[in-house]
């Protein structure tokens, strides 16, 4: 299983996720070649080699007509490229833009001085997420692509709705910041298509420590709309003063990551190092890892959706099992439970893969009286199968072959068996006992 695991030990940004996606595709030039031809309006990716604590990595500069965003000590999708609300210019860095968070990562070039700042920004128009809807309908690239790019922007925009707590066709995105955005999430939403990993792995993200200034004041570290997209995802502060996770980098992860953990037991093959600008005491910089977990040969990881229930019919427990097996469960079963006030009941469980355990909570919601579910991760052990189909004196008879650890074994099609029998005018075990002696 190709997997693919993301160190957030300094954070996540998404012009740092991409420089490190770009080198492990092993081509730097021609992935940023690839990137370039997106199409989008105004934009140019440059890889430059850059070097924190002495480890050598990419650095991905992002000019947006001919300028990067800026990266101000506070810079916050939030505020920048996002909800530029036109009458703050009294701030020279007003808009913070787009992750160039304290990581200085996200490009950044613009020395702090923000007096510069709006002298520029004034002349720049602001978009709507329909604006940046309609840009990201128009790049070249996939629909599987183009579909990703919206849902981790839409992730941000929301975040940036609820943190200045307004309609999200309210937010505006300043020109330089939503391109730069826009970049960032259709670079890394490319470069995972090219890469392809079966399974995405992140560390637990840091998020910094202390304050971070911004056009609306000085705001906590994670800053509003990143600890929102960040919700439900493993974070944790440290010793390093200033804004680690972006928003996009927030979001970007939050899309992708399948789960999140320390580094599985895997086959390294290539390493990519996306280096941020600023320099801290620990290497500024995301590291990806991509290879083999071999250790998944033989065995997978499937989820168990648990819910006990005392008010349904056998007949609603039988429709409600038709309907998750044919929304795809993997199986599902009743086990006979006592429930509280000694009310005899039956625990429903259904086991599901990982890209479709959401949708069986919604089934399960939808065909029971259960108003809540327990979820656990299980790894099962499984054997190789395969379905063939022989033909025999009798006629033909499908089968399912499977094997693997040390042992192998065949079972019969037991609809087909019966269908010789009728035909033979024979038992059950005489067909199996003559197919099995012509079969071996």
């Amino acid at each position: 299983m190709k997997t693919l695991y993301i160190d957030c030990g300094m954070g996540a940004a998404g012009d740092m996720l991409t420089a490190a996606l770009v080198e492990l595709t092993g081509d730097r030039d021609a992935a940023t070649a690839k990137l370039n031809a997106l199409g989008i309006p105004g934009v140019h990716f440059e890889a430059e080699n850059s070097v924190k604590c002495g480890i050598t990595g990419t650095h991905m500069r992002v000019l947006v007509n001919g300028e990067e965003e800026e990266s101000h000590d506070h810079h916050h999708h939030h505020d920048h490229h996002r909800e530029h609300e036109h009458h703050h210019h009294d701030h020279d860095h007003d808009h913070d833009h787009d992750h160039h968070h304290d990581h200085g990562h996200e490009h950044h070039h613009h020395h702090h001085d923000h007096a510069h700042d709006h002298g520029h920004e004034h002349h720049h128009s602001h978009n709507g997420m329909h604006e940046i809807e309609h840009i990201i309908s128009h790049i070249n690239a996939s629909d599987n692509v183009k579909k990703s790019v919206e849902d981790v922007y839409r992730l941000i925009a929301e975040a940036e709705s609820k943190a200045h707590n307004q309609p999200v066709d309210n937010v505006h995105f300043h020109e330089v910041g939503a391109m730069d955005a826009v970049a960032d999430v259709a670079a890394v939403c490319t470069l995972i298509e090219m890469i392809g990993p079966d399974r995405i792995v992140a560390s637990p993200i840091h998020v910094g420590a202390g304050s971070v200034k911004c056009a609306h004041g000085i705001l906590p570290v994670p800053a509003p709309a990143t600890a929102h997209i960040l919700k439900g995802v493993p974070t944790y502060g440290g010793a390093i003063d200033g804004e680690l996770c972006t928003p996009t980098g927030a979001a970007l992860i939050k899309h992708f990551a399948d789960e999140f953990g320390s580094m599985p037991e895997m086959i390294v093959d290539e390493i990519g190092y996306g280096m941020g600008m600023k320099d801290f005491e620990a290497a500024n910089c995301v590291r990806m890892m991509l290879g083999e977990n071999k250790i998944e040969d033989g065995i997978d990881y499937i989820y168990k959706l648990e819910c006990n229930i005392d008010d349904m019919t056998a007949e609603d427990y039988a429709f409600a099992t038709e309907k998750l097996l044919a929304a795809g469960a993997l199986d599902v079963y009743t086990t006979s439970i006592m429930m509280k006030k000694m009310r005899p009941g039956f625990m429903l469980t259904v086991l599901a893969s990982e890209a479709d355990r959401e949708r069986m909570a919604s089934e399960i919601f939808r065909h029971t009286t259960t108003i809540g579910i327990r979820e656990e991760k299980v790894r099962r052990y499984v054997l190789d199968r395969k379905n063939v189909t022989y033909s025999t004196s009798r006629g033909e008879v499908r089968a399912k072959e499977v094997s693997g650890y040390g042992t192998s074994r065949r079972k019969l099609e037991f609809d087909d068996v019966a269908k010789l029998a009728e035909a033979g005018e024979s038992s059950i075990r005489e067909v199996r006992e003559s197919l099995s002696k012509e079969l071996n």
